[in-house]
């Protein structure tokens, strides 16, 4: 396949847009550059004169399970969010609930163009529920890190047998990761049986984290075990003294941010900034629709808004790419080098919200664009939405299962 004549936007090893044709061979990124000189005969052309061509975004934390709830909990707190999503309607939830979710939930994600997410999926109480899921995000055509691990209601620890059942659930586009309860919410010889149940497999871990009075050390205890791992995710952590996000950094792990879950829920000042200044690498996540959209645009937003004189739009395009595929260990994703896979968003640059926007296309996306102008989205080259429509799956029989999981849940 070959993009012609697009303005493509490049995210490493800086942010840069320039008119440019992408070539496509084998699901990966064969060239960049300005008019290539390829034989038409034997690929696809497509006219990205009045396209904006960039990496697929990557959203390092959502629980694709809760897509059948969305709105419920958007006027309420943390607490109550744990009471009633993960306790009175997560304790209803079935297999075919979890499918439902998972599906469209992913879908959403590739219709807004993010083509890379991790699914933190602590709905876990069956064999089934976890193949449920796993099936749904193979078939929605995303590429995914998927989480596996119990609620934190029942502050167990990940279930190994299980862990090690689904490892052969593993595929080109679908990774695993041990989605652990982790030392701010659950005992000390719990994280350590997750972290060394990861070590054994070789998976990373992705944890919420967060400080308390109770526990307001818990980075510096994982040093202390020796379980600091650069392969580790920590999600919001929004309340850890600038001492905790040191160590994080100097462990060489990430953290995902998710600025507007962080705010509507009041987890504690904005996370990114502070991040940044200690030198960790900062992705965004959506974290739950029960409480915002499923928009990367959105979290895009947010973050040039809170991050004044912190984020430039480029920064905030990287974070939203770049900086994703790195905190989930993916090395070929997030940008347009070389050899990377062919995860690629083309925007209408001539839709209204976008017209003028070329003299900074950068600015553009990051401050203008939303999932209306994404036309096209390819997952390892392979188009998944085309002419503004998904492709990848039944969309009426994804809407309908997606229906009757809501109608069930909430009765």
């Amino acid at each position: 396949m070959l993009l012609r004549g697009g303005v493509v936007i490049d995210t490493e090893p800086e942010v840069v847009a320039r008119r440019a044709d992408v070539l496509i061979e084998d699901g990966r990124i064969a060239a960049v550059g300005p008019d290539l000189i390829v034989d038409p005969s034997d690929l696809e052309v497509i006219d990205a004169s009045e396209r904006i061509v960039l990496p697929g975004f990557v959203d390092t934390h959502r629980h694709l399970w809760q897509t059948a709830l969305r709105g419920v909990t958007v006027d309420d707190d943390l607490g109550t969010y744990f009471d009633r999503v993960l306790g009175s309607y997560g304790s209803k939830f079935r297999p075919e609930d979890v499918a439902a979710g998972n599906l469209m939930g992913a879908l959403e994600c590739l219709d807004a163009g993010i083509t890379t997410v991790q699914d933190y999926s602590h709905v876990q109480t069956s064999p089934a529920h976890a193949d449920a899921a796993l099936d749904a995000l193979e078939r929605s055509g995303i590429r995914a890190v998927f989480g596996y691990g119990p609620s934190p209601l029942g502050g167990g620890a990940v279930d190994a047998d299980e862990m090690r059942r689904i490892m052969e659930c593993r595929s080109d586009r679908i990774g695993l990761a041990v989605a652990a309860i982790g030392p701010s919410f659950t005992a000390f010889e719990t994280v350590r049986a997750d972290w060394e149940l990861a070590d054994s497999l070789g998976l990373p871990v992705v944890v919420h984290i967060s400080s308390s009075s109770q526990i307001p050390d818990p980075i510096t205890r994982l040093r202390d075990a020796g379980l600091l791992r650069p392969n580790t995710l920590y999600v919001h952590g929004n309340l850890l003294p600038d001492s905790e996000l040191k160590l994080i950094a100097e462990s060489g792990a990430s953290v995902s941010a998710t600025p507007t879950v962080e705010a509507r829920m009041e987890m504690g000042e904005p996370l990114a900034g502070r991040l940044r200044a200690a030198g960790v690498n900062v992705s965004l996540g959506i974290d739950v629709v029960t409480s915002a959209g499923g928009s990367m645009f959105t979290e895009m937003h947010e973050l040039l808004a809170l991050g004044y004189k912190t984020f430039t739009a480029a920064d905030v395009l990287r974070i939203a790419t770049v900086g994703g595929a790195r905190a989930l260990g993916l090395t070929d994703v997030g940008s347009l080098a070389v050899g990377n896979r062919a995860d690629l968003v083309l925007l209408r640059h001539t839709d209204i919200n976008l017209a003028g926007g070329l003299r900074n296309p950068i600015a553009t996306v990051v401050t203008a664009a939303h999932p209306g102008n994404v036309d096209t989205v390819l997952v390892g080259g392979t188009p998944v939405k085309r002419d503004g429509k998904l492709i990848s799956t039944s969309l009426p029989a994804a809407y309908e299962a997606l229906a009757e999981s809501t109608a069930y849940l909430t009765a």
